[in-house]
């Protein structure tokens, strides 16, 4: 088998964006995609086995490229005021390509989700990370069975949720993050 050009994926990768961009998701397909990139059709199918191959590509690729986006666009120092960064990042990513693809994977949705949860992992893996990173939390918060992993799982369960339901107020969970983690006194 020959081996693949990694240049020529990526190109394929920016032909399909641009077809989305112009035409719509549903404009994708094998056959565009190589008139676009000025190549046989069967050059393609090297790379990609159908269009749900190319839009799972175009999904992750852009899940991944949002999360490494989102790293230097949080700046609250409370793992509180981080979440709400987050949670408007993601709603705001979501509602862009990103989003369109996801929507449109519907002959690929059991691979997607598995796609889905290797990113929503490497997400948890950083929100535990940033509740390491949070002096201002308490210092008897974490005790078996509630610990830093368990409660990053629990945040990011519940953004992609109120993500998910489209809801505006966040208000009430990141209260309940504050009077969990914090010391705070009366509690408003």
């Amino acid at each position: 088998m020959r081996k693949k050009d990694e240049t020529l994926k990526g190109t394929l990768m920016d032909c399909a964006r641009a077809i989305a961009a112009e035409e719509g998701v549903d404009a994708i397909n094998i056959r565009s995609l190589a008139a676009r990139a000025g190549i046989a059709t069967g050059t393609v199918y090297n790379y990609f086995e159908s269009k749900e191959d190319v839009l799972l590509a175009l999904t992750e690729g852009y899940w991944l490229e949002t999360m490494e986006e989102m790293r230097g666009a949080i700046r609250a120092e409370r793992f509180s005021g981080q979440l709400r960064e987050i949670m408007l990042f993601l709603r705001e990513r979501v509602s862009g390509p990103g989003g369109a693809w996801m929507r449109s994977l519907s002959g690929a949705e059991a691979e997607g989700r598995e796609r889905m949860r290797a990113a929503q992992a490497l997400l948890r893996e950083a929100l535990a990370r940033r509740l390491e990173r949070d002096p201002a939390i308490r210092k008897d918060v974490w005790r078996a069975p509630f610990t830093r992993e368990r409660y990053a799982d629990f945040s990011l369960r519940n953004v992609l949720a109120l993500i998910e339901a489209d809801e505006e107020d966040i208000d009430f969970f990141l209260e309940l993050v504050n009077r969990t983690l914090y010391d705070e006194g009366e509690c408003v």
